[in-house]
């Protein structure tokens, strides 16, 4: 066989050994999911397609909006796009490996040589000046080292499996990110109810107190009723520092997370609003389409496919590897007066490596990748058990909130009844004013339970959907930067 064809069949008979890719190993991780949920409802009426926008079932303006401009602006979703842009670029330089380089050299310079001759008779060196030269020379050098058995593929799977794994973080991000905006926002609007009626408690344990100090002074009370007031009044007005510095606190919350000042947002939502009633629908998924919905849980499955990828690559490295190369440049040389001198030259050339002794390195590093690959299988077993745990605990809270706060809706009806019969009693001269105050001190004191309640039941209702990993969409901006690296 001529040889001239050597070099080319060898290169098709290698590239069929590429894709068998014989160091690949699997990447399955077998879980074991339930097929039901325990504490499940029985009505769920939710759909998998308004997981994304589950915040609007709330039906509160302001919240939308204040999800909006977090989505826009958020600190943390901007470093989790710079690093899904830089695990993009990271895949490139992957799979620029696997393509010949080709570098170009240019070199050139200008030589003068004075050499003295010393030690003659006469005492003197001798001079010798060698004409002025001008050379210069340039060339094209191209190297492909090709993946025999498929180290550098699964080098550049391992870079996008990575890739992947940055976007699925920057839509755990946004999971976390929208429920933390709806939680500090349900919570303040049920700190803020639970002021009015401490305020308006407040209120009636003072006007109480001036009841008991005329029934003193009229002998129809004595001192220790008095002192109880007093000490009641002072706790009750104790509470309302600590519902002001929670409120505080989550309006900052709010405008960090808005990307924005602190105090930003203070002027705005200082404003008392009503905690929303409407809530959305209970979703409708089963504990196998976790693995899809939940950002953190697919994360964990590109982590596994990276490390099947790394593990694959390193046991390349036992295996021979091959490289091809070429060269070739002209170079110019020009002498005093004398006309220049041109040459050319080209090579051709191809070298085969296979490691003999390395002291154990190689299969330290296939081991120590066989390691990492049974960590994040580990690590994706337990992600899954705990994505189970979420929903079954934001299940039960979401139960167990919703009953008290019925209860607390039929307590605080009853209260009302109370209070209106004894102010019925009382108008009539039946009763006195005293029990009418106490009857609807305790219909406050219910009232600032069920505002707990209520706004426990929103918050659950966010945990389950951030249990259920809703709240997370593609980044237009990262589908356009992919597009870009495409071309």
């Amino acid at each position: 066989m001529n040889n001239r064809y050597l070099i080319p069949l060898t290169i098709l008979s290698l590239a069929s050994l590429i894709a068998c890719t014989p160091t690949r190993v699997g990447d399955q991780v077998a879980l074991n999911s339930p097929a039901t949920w325990q504490h499940a409802p029985n009505t769920q009426t939710g759909e998998t397609a308004g997981m994304k926008t589950w915040w609007q079932g709330f039906n509160d303006p302001l919240l939308n909006e204040l999800i909006d401009k977090a989505l826009a602006a958020n600190h943390d979703l901007k470093i989790a796009t710079a690093r899904v842009r830089e695990a993009n670029a990271m895949v490139t330089v992957a799979e620029a490996a696997l393509y010949p380089s080709l570098d170009f050299s240019l070199s050139g310079g200008r030589e003068k040589r004075i050499d003295r001759i010393v030690g003659v008779p006469s005492g003197q060196g001798i001079k010798l000046i060698t004409p002025t030269a001008d050379a210069v020379s340039g060339g094209l050098a191209a190297r492909w080292e090709i993946d025999v058995f498929g180290g550098g593929h699964l080098e550049a799977e391992a870079a996008a499996a990575q890739a992947e794994g940055s976007k699925e973080g920057l839509y755990a991000a946004q999971v976390g990110l929208l429920a933390q905006v709806a939680t500090n926002y349900l919570q303040l609007r049920g700190v803020q109810q639970r002021t009015g009626i401490l305020q308006n408690n407040i209120t009636l344990q003072r006007e109480r107190l001036r009841t008991l100090e005329v029934f003193v002074k009229a002998g129809l009370a004595n001192e220790a009723d008095l002192a109880r007031q007093q000490t009641l009044l002072q706790s009750t007005e104790a509470i309302l520092p600590g519902l002001t510095n929670a409120e505080q606190n989550m309006i900052h919350r709010l405008g960090v997370l808005l990307g924005e000042q602190p105090e930003s947002l203070g002027n705005r939502l200082a404003t008392v609003g009503p905690i929303p009633k409407q809530a959305p629908a209970m979703p409708n998924l089963l504990p196998a389409d976790l693995l899809t919905q939940r950002p953190d849980l697919r994360l964990v499955q590109t982590e596994v496919s990276a490390a099947v990828a790394s593990l694959g690559s390193a046991r390349a490295d036992l295996y021979p590897k091959l490289v091809l190369s070429a060269s070739g440049g002209l170079g110019a040389l020009a002498v005093g007066g004398f006309p220049s001198l041109a040459e050319s030259v080209y090579a051709l050339g191809s070298g085969l490596s296979a490691p003999i002794f390395n002291a154990g390195r190689i299969r330290a590093h296939i081991a120590a990748a066989d390691a990492r690959l049974d960590q994040v299988a580990a690590n994706y077993e337990k992600t899954f058990l705990l994505a189970l745990e979420d929903v079954e605990n934001a299940f039960v809270a979401h139960r167990s909130t919703t009953d008290s706060l019925g209860r607390l809706t039929e307590a605080e009806a009853s209260a009302d009844k109370a209070y209106r019969l004894v102010d019925a009693l009382y108008q009539r001269g039946a009763g006195n004013y005293l029990a009418v105050l106490d009857a609807q001190r305790s219909k406050l004191a219910v009232s600032d339970e069920r505002a707990k309640a209520e706004t426990a039941v929103g918050v659950a209702m966010v945990s389950l959907y951030r249990a259920f990993g809703g709240g997370w969409k593609v980044d237009s901006s990262l589908s356009a930067f992919e597009n870009d690296s495409a071309l």
